[in-house]
């Protein structure tokens, strides 16, 4: 009996110590920030997150027809294009005297402060968005597509950017998230021209070189956050870290699916090719 009211004792203190660190966390956010949609606390992004997470891994397994959907993913491709152009424009526009080496946050209300946290916000928002793409792939029946990289990409940006807005809506954050829309406007229009059907194969050579960009954004995010910690910039220092570790993740899973999906894939068809030749000659 008194180990059990012991082992009680522990249990609600230690779940007393989480509480305690929750709620401080809470009050360290931006107040500008406090009553935007989805901002006042974390749990409605991760459970939108791991709802998500769950689709992913056990819907596929209940789907028996497919859907073409072009008319739908037209339509939010071309929304997910101006979407990122406009959080682009936002966010290129009010960017005017940073600092690219190291920029603090600003937590005034002046005008270009809040243009930068509200842009910041819609794109925290358009990652809520996108999963949409992995509803499009279990639909129309391309599971193949739901990867490791994928899934995981989708779900930890839209976590991740809860932390950044809640805590760092400007400053050197608004880098990483111009970068990212303005490779997302590119990546949309190949899927737009995508969805136009195959009388448009002929536009969508260039799809490798989206990868290429996409890793030459990792680097450039690695080399920046490492370059942040080198002079000690006014930035959460577990951020700069957690930052520099997730671009080296992105970096080695997208340089691997490079390699499967083009490297590989175009020595694998340069050997068949020479065997088909060598039969000829026979």
């Amino acid at each position: 009996m008194v180990s059990e009211n012991l082992y009680s004792g522990e249990l609600s203190k230690s779940f007393s110590v989480v509480t305690d660190f929750y709620q401080r966390a809470l009050k360290l956010g931006d107040e500008r920030v406090e009553g935007w949609p989805l901002m006042a606390s974390p749990l409605p992004t991760l459970t939108i997150a791991l709802t998500y997470i769950l689709m992913c891994v056990y819907l596929p397994q209940y789907m028996k027809k497919k859907y073409q959907l072009r008319p739908l993913l037209l339509l939010y491709n071309g929304i997910n294009i101006l979407m990122n152009a406009y959080i682009a424009f936002e966010l290129a526009t009010n960017i005017k005297g940073f600092n690219w080496i190291c920029q603090p946050v600003n937590y005034s209300k002046d005008d270009q402060s809040m243009r930068l946290a509200r842009g910041l916000w819609w794109y925290y928002f358009s990652k809520l968005f996108e999963l949409l793409d992995s509803v499009f792939f279990i639909l129309r029946g391309k599971t193949n597509q739901l990867t490791f990289l994928h899934v995981y990409h989708h779900s930890t940006m839209f976590c991740l950017w809860w932390i950044g807005v809640k805590y760092v809506a400007g400053g050197s954050s608004v880098f990483g998230a111009l970068f990212n829309c303005l490779v997302h406007v590119a990546m949309y229009s190949y899927y737009f021209l995508s969805a136009l059907g195959p009388e448009f194969s002929k536009f969508l050579a260039w799809k490798k070189y989206l990868t290429i960009i996409q890793i030459a954004q990792f680097i450039l995010a690695i080399v920046m956050g490492v370059n942040a910690l080198r002079v000690k910039c006014d930035f959460p220092l577990w951020m700069q870290y957690s930052m520099i570790a997730y671009m080296i993740s992105f970096l080695f899973l997208f340089g691997n699916f490079y390699r499967q999906a083009y490297y590989y894939k175009s020595s694998h068809n340069n050997k068949r090719k020479s065997s088909v030749v060598q039969k000829k000659k026979k």
